[in-house]
């Protein structure tokens, strides 16, 4: 698990966290046999060897510009630079045999650790080259970023080409599942974060308030078995809950059921990483943003928007709000599925320490949580100028907003600024959804 959250941000608590967060990159990468590196487990991704050489390449196009230290194989600083976006409509086809040898790529990362671990020692916190150290702050999220990535990649690889660590926890906490509903009377949101509050992204800023009306909203996540139940009444064949672009995705696609369930014998079993199970209904659904919006119809429900959400999940009956749903105390393992605690789902409710003032469970963890809002700059945005489309080039009204954090997302992931966005017809995150009732 990431010790990055008990690490400050002096300069040496920084480096500290960039080695720990490409520790766990190394050891997600321990994961895959050999062989798996040629992979392409998700169609609108790279080869996974891409990631190999993209986690490296992207600190080094970062960093070494702005220190300028010299470039040392610019083939593959340009190889290994950008990914695929899964909107752009174009699927990357190219054979094995274009990329480069593993040792090749290994040995580029390690040369490009070194050169940029030697460049940060011989330059202090004044230089303004490194923007007040934002830049090693990208380059540490950007990881822990690609980490979950992996991650749901890597859920999606045969069997055979993954070996399970160790020290992997693969026994779920016992369930303590609460379903139910609960009010959350009108009152402020606060978006974002103020420019002088830390680093964030550049769609974390400016901070602003809303004023959220009254509403009501699930206690947990929706669950696997309260998924059945609609698909058991139909839900994929009702055209009438399906927007035109839902429904063309799902006929063109053969989406039947959510993408982590595997049709077995008249029913379903679970995709997990590594090794399929028995559905657990008590386990958070995880589905497109689409599937979810189709279940809400079902329902006679709505997704939260996201200040509808930062309401349930900082806010107070007493008006102040919090930074995190159980208080402004820094997320600990009892708080929530979070920070690589585990590899698969819990039961919803399993946190009950995480749970909001109003009582709210399962906010951080567990399942990102699609919203109804579409993923859009706040009042103040200015983008990145070292990464001018990082944000800018998803506000584009086809993109969705999410919320809280799967069980791969680092702990510093999961303040309350913190977005997250997807397609609506990308079914492979970790992602779920609560609904609301005005």
């Amino acid at each position: 698990m990431s010790t990055a959250r008990s690490i400050t941000d002096t300069r040496q608590g920084l480096m500290a966290r960039l080695t720990d967060a490409r520790r766990q990159s190394d050891a997600l990468f321990g994961v895959l046999s050999p062989e798996g590196l040629l992979e392409r487990p998700i169609p609108e991704r790279h080869r996974l060897i891409f990631y190999l050489g993209h986690l490296e390449a992207f600190d080094w196009n970062l960093l070494s510009r702005a220190l300028e230290i010299p470039a040392f194989q610019p083939s593959l600083d340009q190889l290994f630079a950008f990914g695929i976006d899964p909107t752009d409509g174009g699927l990357p086809n190219e054979p094995a045999s274009a990329w480069p040898p593993e040792a090749a790529v290994r040995e580029y990362s390690r040369r490009a650790r070194e050169a940029i671990d030697q460049g940060l020692e011989s330059v202090d916190r004044s230089d303004p080259r490194l923007q007040n150290d934002v830049l090693i702050h990208v380059a540490i999220e950007h990881r822990l970023m690609h980490l979950e990535t992996l991650a749901y990649l890597l859920h999606r690889m045969p069997y055979a080409l993954k070996r399970a660590p160790k020290a992997a926890d693969l026994t779920p906490p016992a369930g303590a599942m609460q379903a139910g509903r609960v009010r959350i009377p009108a009152g402020r949101a606060t978006l974002g974060l103020p420019r002088n509050g830390g680093f964030g992204w550049d769609n974390e800023f400016e901070e602003h308030t809303v004023e959220v009306p009254g509403f009501g909203i699930d206690v947990t996540p929706i669950t696997n078995g309260e998924y059945l139940e609609f698909m058991r009444a139909g839900g994929y064949e009702n055209r009438e809950l399906w927007s035109d672009a839902a429904w063309e995705w799902k006929a063109r696609e053969g989406v039947s059921h959510p993408g982590f369930w595997v049709p077995r014998d008249g029913g379903f079993a679970y995709r997990g990483m590594f090794g399929e199970q028995l559905l657990a209904l008590d386990w958070p659904v995880y589905v497109s943003h689409a599937e979810a919006s189709a279940y809400a119809r079902w329902a006679g429900r709505t997704l939260p928007t996201e200040a509808q959400f930062h309401r349930a999940a900082c806010g107070t009956p007493a008006g102040e709000e919090r930074r995190y749903p159980w208080g402004n105390e820094p997320p600990e393992p009892h708080h929530g599925n979070f920070d690589s605690q585990r590899w698969d789902p819990a039961p919803v409710g399993s946190y009950p320490a995480g749970r909001s003032a109003f009582g709210v469970a399962d906010l951080l963890g567990n399942g990102w949580e699609w919203t109804a809002s579409r993923f859009g700059p706040f009042p103040g945005f200015v983008p990145f100028p070292f990464y001018r489309g990082y944000s800018a080039d998803f506000f584009d009204g086809k993109h969705f907003v999410m919320k809280g954090g799967s069980a791969r997302t680092a702990a510093c992931m999961v303040r309350r600024s913190f977005r997250n966005w997807f397609q609506p017809h990308y079914p492979y995150v970790y992602a779920g959804f609560r609904l609301v009732t005005m």
